[in-house]
C-alpha cells in the first residue's frame, strides 16, 4: 500500500518481532526491501522497540535496497553500533537520521570518526525524525539549520549551541516523561500543542494514555524557561 501511494521508502520497525532471532530479522528485512526501499529504525525498548546488536546492523546494511536509518535507541553505545556498521559497509549513500530526542543537538553536530580497513572514515547524522519536532517546529527547523551550518564549517562549536543542547534535552525529559519511562510522551506532546493553541485538548485514542503524576508541573517549568 505504501508503495502504491507513492512513498519513497518504508520506515521499518522490528518491535513486533521480539522473539525472532537475527537470521529471521534479516530475512524479514530483505523480504520487505523487495517491495519498497528500506528506512531502518532502531527504536528504544521503552516505547516498543528491541535491542539490535552491531552484528544485526552490519548485516542489515548489506541489504541492497536500504536507503537510510533512523537511530532512536536513546543510548550512545547502540547509536555507535549503527554508525559503525554503516561506516564499515562503505555505503556512503545510506543517510543517517537521529531519533534520539534526548541528544538531538549533539547527534547533529558530532563527527563520527572510525578506523575502517586501515583508514579513518567519518560519518555524520544528516537530519532527524524526532517526536520533539512535533512541537515548537519553527524553532526546530532553525536549530537544525544552525547545527548543519556549524557542522559543515568544520570550526569549533559555539558554547551557546552546547548550552542549547542541554536545554533541549531538559525539555524532552519533561515532555516525553522520561521520569516515568515515557508513559506520558503522547499526551505530553499534546499538552505543548494545546498551550500553543494548536489543539483543543490533550485527548488520546487510548483513554489510558494521560499525563503522569507531576508531568504537567515539569512541562510548566520548561515552558517558562523557554519563554525566557
Amino acid at each position: 500500500m505504501a508503495r502504491e501511494l507513492g512513498y519513497d521508502a518504508g520506515l521499518l520497525s522490528l518491535g513486533a518481532m521480539r522473539d525472532a532471532d537475527e537470521d529471521e530479522l534479516i530475512e524479514h528485512c530483505r523480504a520487505v526491501s523487495e517491495i519498497i526501499p528500506l528506512f531502518g529504525f532502531y527504536l528504544q525498548p521503552a516505547v516498543g522497540g528491541r535491542v539490535l546488536p552491531f552484528s544485526f546492523w552490519r548485516r542489515f546494511v548489506e541489504t541492497e535496497n536500504v536507503v537510510a536509518i533512523k537511530i532512536a535507541p536513546f543510548n550512545r553505545y547502540q547509536t555507535l553500533d549503527v554508525v559503525r556498521a554503516v561506516a564499515e559497509s562503505g555505503r556512503e549513500e545510506i543517510a543517517l537520521y537521529t531519533g534520539n530526542d534526548d541528544n538531538i543537538v549533539m547527534d547533529l553536530l558530532t563527527p563520527f570518526r572510525l578506523r575502517v580497513g586501515g583508514k579513518m572514515v567519518e560519518r555524520r547524522i544528516v537530519g532527524g525524525l524526532l517526536g520533539h519536532w512535533a512541537f515548537w517546529t519553527e524553532q526546530a527547523v532553525k536549530l537544525h539549520a544552525e547545527c548543519k551550518r556549524v557542522a559543515e564549517s568544520g570550526g569549533p562549536v559555539p558554547s551557546e549551541l552546547l548550552r542549547h543542547a542541554v536545554e533541549v534535552t531538559d525539555c524532552n525529559a519533561a515532555i516525553f516523561d522520561a521520569a516515568n519511562n515515557f508513559a506520558g510522551c503522547i499526551p505530553g506532546i499534546h499538552e505543548v500543542l494545546r498551550r500553543q493553541g494548536l489543539l483543543e485538548g490533550i485527548w488520546c485514542l487510548d483513554p489510558k494514555e494521560r499525563l503522569s503524576p507531576g508531568q504537567k508541573a515539569e512541562i510548566e517549568r520548561v515552558w517558562k524557561n523557554k519563554a525566557r
